[in-house]
This record gives structure tokens, C-alpha cells and sequence, in this order.
């Protein structure tokens, strides 16, 4: 089969592989459509990740196909079967498994390698996180399961509520998954952007105003100025960014939830202001990831259509278009890209 392998930064490979053997419990895709996302342009662009992969490695995250072949024991399922597997499961008996916080699992399995003619899908990811595609749901789009769970997690615990008045902090496909996560949960959201036409999907998805960065000289005296000079009631960070992750902050209005949800690059430090910290009573969450629960619910809201998150799709590709596709990324020429074994 062909498949991609990251082996440094900026060095991604299309290579001929064999078919994966399966063991007990464990399911073969046929890749239907495997999405681009930000963490994999940050990883490519990095050469790694602190947890989900290190190189050299089978590349990608987002896919969704048909069943090809069955390992031993795996029940509930048929060959040719339409699925989205998620790239990751929890272990459900640690610590954090206990306490129900399972994306903080000590043990969680990920799983790469959707940039592929074949995917190989753990025992863990079938029993826990391997969920049928409706016929109506395109694979393209059912791909997108995964990054939309992280967002209506993150969505989850920033404290929001109907008629806040939310600062996003960048125009990506994650920032602008949460301008449509929160828009629906009755959010007033601000989207802060450096790209016209990503700002002008944001609309589309339920910003209510958006603003180009680079034509702002003072982003958290814009935002006191929209709201009555407070600030916002919500801020989330979605670039990986420390001085983004500083910039957020200064945004807040006292008590309010500052979600600093983008990775930045491993050993970041940034400075905070401990007299606003403490007298303003800001929360700052570090939020990471996904849970079971989130998966099923991204699905269901990819697969009732009620929001047209088919606009982040900038193009279809075949795999072999894959390190174009990565510069056409860096370049931000495109949001995401379905790309088709």
C-alpha cells in the first residue's frame, strides 16, 4: 500500500508498505478520505509531537472508510462497513480514567497513519471509539470527527454562557470549528483572523463580527471597546502561539475563562501579569484532546448537517499531492484538504 511517513521536519515521505497484520481485536480500513488538520502542519512543520507521535512514523490522524478486514474476535462489525475510527482511546482503569477525565488517560493509545490506501485500527480504538458513518455523511466530511470532538470538548469546559461575548483567537479550522461550537450554544463570538476568506467561513458558521489582525495595532483595546470596557467574557487561543496564549489574557475581563486550547512548541514559557491573575480572578484552562462522549456527539452534529462545516474542505487531492498539499497549508493557501487514496 502507499502510505506517508514523517520522518523529521518538513520531511514527509509517500512510500510503499505492506498491509498491516492484524491482531486480536483489530480492524483494517480502506481509507475513503483523510482530512489535513493544524496539529498535523505544526507536526510536520516541528518534526514531532510531545504526545501523539514520534518520527520515523506512519503520518496523518483524520480518516474515515471501509471495513477491509476483520481481526480475530471483532464482533458488531462487517466487512464493508462505513466508519470513523478515532485516533486515540482511553484506557478506562487508570487514575484519570477513575475520575472520568479521560483525556488526561495515563494511558492513551494513539493511533496515526490516515494518510494511507489502508489503515490499521487498535483493539482499544474498535471498542471504544470506532463508530458506524451514516450513508448520507460523506467520508470527507465524517473525517472531520476528530478535531470537532477536541472542540466540543474545549467547547465544554470554557464556562460558557448563552449571550457571552467570546474572543476567538484564530481563523484555523480548529478556531473556526469553535466559532461555530459556541455561536450554538448561544455565544456572541468575535473571530480575530489574518486570512478575508477564513474570516468571511467564520461568518458563515456564527461569528458575529470579524476582524483582521494585521489591520488592528491594539487587539485588547479593540476588544474593551466592544465591550463596554471590560473585556470579553470568554477568550480562546487556538494558534499554538505564546505570545497568542499572552495576547488572550490581555483580552479578559475580570472573572472571566481564558481557554488556551492551541499546543505551542514543547518547553514554551510565557509571562504572566500576577496582580491582574489574582485580583481580576481569571481561570486559565489548558485544555487537551477529546473524550468518548465527544466523539459520538461531534459525529451526530457532523452527520445532522445543521451546520455547513463542509466549508473548511478547501479541496480534494489524491495522496500523491500530499507534500504540495502540506506547502499549500504553511502557506495558508488552504484550510483543510480531503485527501483521497
Amino acid at each position: 500500500m502507499l502510505a506517508a511517513l514523517l520522518y523529521g521536519a518538513e520531511d514527509l515521505r509517500l512510500e510503499e508498505r505492506d498491509l498491516p497484520e492484524l491482531a486480536a481485536g483489530e480492524v483494517l480500513l480502506k481509507v475513503g478520505a483523510a482530512t489535513t488538520c493544524g496539529t498535523d502542519l505544526k507536526v510536520w512543520r516541528r518534526g514531532g509531537h510531545a504526545k501523539m507521535l514520534k518520527p520515523p512514523t506512519l503520518f496523518g490522524h483524520e480518516a474515515a472508510g471501509q471495513i477491509w478486514a476483520l481481526g480475530e474476535g471483532v464482533t458488531g462489525w462487517q466487512l464493508g462497513d462505513r466508519v470513523v475510527a478515532n485516533n486515540s482511546a482511553p484506557c478506562f482503569n487508570c487514575f484519570f480514567c477513575q475520575k472520568q477525565e479521560y483525556s488526561l488517560c495515563a494511558n492513551l493509545s494513539f493511533n496515526n497513519g490516515t494518510f494511507a490506501e489502508y489503515l490499521r485500527v487498535p483493539a482499544a480504538i474498535v471498542r471504544h471509539n470506532m463508530l458506524p458513518v451514516p450513508p448520507h455523511l460523506p467520508d470527507a466530511v465524517a473525517a472531520m470527527t476528530e478535531p470537532l470532538a477536541c472542540v466540543l470538548h474545549g467547547a465544554a469546559r470554557s464556562n460558557v454562557q448563552p449571550g457571552d461575548r467570546v474572543v476567538m483567537l484564530g481563523d484555523g479550522a480548529i478556531g473556526l470549528m469553535f466559532v461555530a461550537a459556541l455561536a450554538r450554544l448561544g455565544a456572541e463570538v468575535y473571530l480575530f483572523g489574518g486570512s478575508t476568506a477564513r474570516l468571511q467561513i467564520g461568518e458563515r458558521l456564527g461569528a458575529v463580527q470579524i476582524f483582521n489582525h494585521h489591520k488592528i495595532a491594539d487587539i485588547p483595546g479593540l476588544v474593551k471597546r466592544f465591550t463596554d470596557g471590560w473585556g470579553a467574557d470568554l477568550v480562546v487561543e487556538a494558534t499554538g502561539s505564546p505570545q497568542v496564549w499572552e495576547l488572550a489574557i490581555a483580552c479578559a475581563r475580570p472573572g472571566a475563562t481564558v481557554n488556551l486550547f492551541g499546543g505551542c512548541p514543547r518547553d514554551s514559557r510565557i509571562s504572566l501579569n500576577t496582580e491582574q491573575l489574582h485580583y481580576s480572578e481569571l481561570t486559565l484552562k489548558g485544555v487537551f484532546h477529546s473524550t468518548p462522549q465527544y466523539v459520538r456527539s461531534a459525529l451526530e452534529l457532523l452527520a445532522s448537517r445543521e451546520l455547513p462545516f463542509e466549508l473548511l474542505i478547501s479541496e480534494q487531492r489524491p495522496l500523491c499531492d500530499l507534500e504540495q498539499v502540506f506547502q499549500d497549508m504553511k502557506a495558508r493557501r488552504v484550510v483543510k484538504v480531503a485527501m483521497l487514496p
